[in-house]
């Protein structure tokens, strides 16, 4: 009888070439933990809301036993809890820097501009400022009244936060690249949690993806430890040393962002110690940046016993954070749906992904857009408290769209 073969060792994929791979339909995920691309798609996930950690279980362990080697389910899940859901099992899953799968995470993730070999064939050239058409919605006006409509309901009655968005549609003279947007992304910060997921649905007259580069983990679990990093209270990073230093000292010291920030924590807190036999919250946020924002930021840690929830779960329990819902929930929500004309579909959702044994990683689907064809619809929210000037809260979503109208090579057509 002859010897079974020897097992053949995984691959070993840099970072740098699993951004390169990247294809439209594909799923990519990146953050410091490592890089994730997965394509084709093995089964769907079915579940509604409250029940899609439940669901996402229940498809993994189909796919154990259909023979599917180290399963995960990945995907984007949408704001409301009636918007889709585009979760599932991938067919095929290539990670760089994950635990196991080829060391710590690359340096060079991104690659120089013209260094990792990347070529787009999309986009023969680059839209430049000119070649965008940009649609706001609502008018800066219109936003600054609904900022205006909201302060009043604060003072007025239960509300304590609520947060507003508003969109900006660019459509340009050539489709838009995704895979060129989603690398100018990761190029402009490594750090961030870049994805890209494909969130198309009947109907659609084209393939739309989402694509960001979220600064905001809704919570990761890696064994038994739990991470949560909510952000709240924000001001524009120019890149100037002297207003920056600035901008950094107003938001320590600012009481409507202390006290913003404040309500986020602890609600995230609260729920995760649902969960979690240790918590530890700090007792001051610190202050993070991103290539574009200063943010109030606090990092939660804890622990899961034996059997804990999954990182589905915990991510399903904690949407939607304070950050980009507001205080109390189903009042910010309703709120939200009465003066926010455009649904925001996936904006401030969750993207990401969890294997069998419940480990994953999701964030808070900010500083994207959803592109489809020639148009990127791009969003930004601002948390209302009481005190809150409308013309501060459109500046600040005005700041946030900078992400991606800089990866889009549009900051002069906005």
């Amino acid at each position: 009888m002859s010897s079974p073969a020897p097992a053949r060792p995984r691959p070993v994929h840099r970072a740098a070439d699993l951004l390169a791979a990247y294809l439209p339909g594909s799923f990519y995920y990146s953050s410091a933990r490592g890089v994730l691309l997965a394509d084709g798609v093995h089964s769907h996930v079915r579940g509604t809301s409250g029940n899609r950690a439940a669901a996402a279980a229940e498809a993994l362990e189909a796919a154990v036993l259909a023979g599917v080697a180290n399963p995960v389910v990945v995907g984007a899940i949408g704001f409301r809890p009636d918007s889709g859901s585009s979760l599932i099992v991938p067919a095929v899953v290539r990670r760089a820097g994950m635990p196991g799968e080829g060391g710590p995470q690359s340096a060079a993730l991104a690659g120089s501009p013209g260094g990792s070999g990347f070529e787009d064939p999309e986009a023969p050239r680059r839209n430049d400022p000119a070649s965008w058409t940009v649609v706001p919605r609502p008018a800066p006006e219109v936003y600054a009244e609904s900022v205006r409509r909201a302060v009043d309901l604060i003072g007025a009655g239960e509300l304590r936060k609520v947060v507003l968005a508003r969109a900006l549609d660019l459509v340009g003279e050539h489709g838009v690249s995704v895979r060129k947007l989603l690398r100018n992304l990761v190029v402009a910060d490594p750090a961030a949690h870049a994805f890209a997921v494909d969130v198309s649905a009947p109907g659609d007259p084209a393939p739309r993806t989402l694509v960001g580069a979220s600064p905001e983990l809704l919570v990761s679990r890696q064994g038994n430890v739990v991470t949560a990093n909510p952000l709240a209270g924000s001001r524009r990073r120019t890149g100037d040393p002297a207003q920056d230093a600035q901008a950094i000292a107003e938001l320590r010291v600012s009481e409507k962002d202390l006290n913003e920030h404040a309500l986020v924590a602890a609600q995230v807190a609260e729920v995760l110690g649902r969960y979690c036999t240790e918590l530890e919250v700090p007792r001051e946020p610190e202050v993070m940046g991103t290539p574009t924002m200063w943010h109030l930021s606090t990092r939660i840690t804890g622990r899961v016993g034996p059997g804990g929830p999954s990182s589905l779960e915990l991510a399903e329990a904690l949407h939607p954070t304070p950050a980009v819902c507001g205080v109390p929930v189903e009042l910010a929500r309703d709120t939200i749906a009465r003066l926010e004309p455009e649904d925001r579909g996936y904006y401030a959702g969750l993207v990401g992904w969890t294997d069998l044994a419940g480990d994953g990683e999701w964030v808070v689907t900010i500083r994207c857009a959803e592109v489809s064809d020639k148009t990127a619809r791009l969003f930004a929210g601002a948390g209302v408290v009481a005190g809150s000037d409308p013309a501060a809260e459109l500046a600040e979503t005005s700041a946030k769209f900078g992400t991606l109208l800089r990866a889009l090579g549009a900051e002069g057509a906005a």
